[in-house]
This record gives C-alpha cells, structure tokens and sequence, in this order.
C-alpha cells in the first residue's frame, strides 16, 4: 500500500510511511505507538474503502505547541479594546507503517485486557445462583424487560426475582418494577 486516509481526533489525514504530521493533541505518551482507524487504501491498483485487515501504526514522537493566535477586538469611538490569543495543542506522529503486517504487535496489548475484563464476569456472574421460584432466564433480563415481563408472572415469581434483585442485582428500576407489580397483584 502506498498510501491510506486515516482518522485521528475527528479529522482525515492522506499518510504514507515515514511521513510526519501534527496532530490535535492525543492521550498517547511520548514514544507510543497507536493504531488510528483506517478509511481508504491505495496506491496498488484500484483503491479499497473501508479495508479489512490493513493497519496503519503511528508512533508518537513528541508534544509541542502550535503558533500563537493573535486576537483582536476593537470598536471605533467607544474606547473597546480587548485581546486574547491562543495556540493550538499539538501532537507530532510519524507512519511507521501501513499494511497488515504489524496487526498482531498492536493487537496483543489488547488481548491482556480482555482477560481481565473476562474474569472479571464470572466473579459477577458467580451469586446469580438460581433462586426457586425465580423466573425462566431472569439472570439475563435488563431493567426494560423486567417492567414488561413482570405484569405476566404470579406472585411467587415476583417475590423470588424481588429478593433476587435485592441480593444481588440492586438495579433501582427492576426493584421498582417488581414491587409495583406485587402491590397490583395484592390488589387482586
């Protein structure tokens, strides 16, 4: 690939490797490489939008300042004056490369993540033990889908998922729910 469009901070740039440019500035330390999302590739034959598999890595070489903005107000007669000024906050990236060779470098920090993320689930997933009377896949439900369901189940399933959701969940609108459901049930 000779070159790509890429996207960093809302804008696209048109790259090549070894090419630098500045950037708005990025949440990446000095010396970091990062992965922005690639839009269209070309250069060897016909270009490809939205290409699978092709990465381009950029190194961050560096934080700096852009030039100063000079701004001016002023309002004939009336003695107004005001003035600010602003400078930019850069970032200065260099392409190391464009193409699918360094995808699997870049993806393993990723990968460690994950693992967390994963074992972090189970450890949740752990109290939601079957209660008795609990209705069929409640575990899953969202909040939305307990309000509706819940006009449907009899009063022993109510006060399962209640205390169910009181134990473990603490979600605010299914305990609403339930509970409202439960005083409609009484009434009848």
């Amino acid at each position: 690939m000779s070159y790509a469009i890429i996207t960093v901070g809302g804008k696209q740039y048109r790259v090549q490797e070894g090419e630098r440019l500045l950037v708005d500035r990025l949440p990446v330390e000095d010396g970091g490489t990062f992965t922005p999302s690639v839009l269209l590739v070309g250069g060897d034959g016909e270009p490809q939008l939205d290409p699978a598999g092709v990465v381009v890595t950029a190194k961050v070489l560096g934080q700096q300042r852009g030039p100063k903005i000079r701004i001016g107000k002023y309002k004939k007669r009336t003695g107004y004056k005001r003035h600010t000024g602003f400078r930019a906050a850069l970032t200065q990236i260099e392409i190391e490369s464009i193409g699918g060779g360094k995808r699997r470098a870049a993806a393993a920090p990723k990968k460690t993540a994950e693992p967390e993320l994963e074992t972090a689930q189970p450890e949740a997933e752990a109290p939601a033990v079957e209660v008795s009377g609990l209705p069929d896949g409640y575990a899953e439900m969202t909040v939305a889908a307990v309000k509706d369901a819940a006009s449907s189940w009899d009063a022993a399933a109510l006060q399962a998922a209640l205390e169910h959701e009181q134990a473990h969940g603490k979600r605010k609108g299914a305990i609403a729910a339930l509970e409202s459901a439960l005083a409609e049930t009484e009434k009848e």
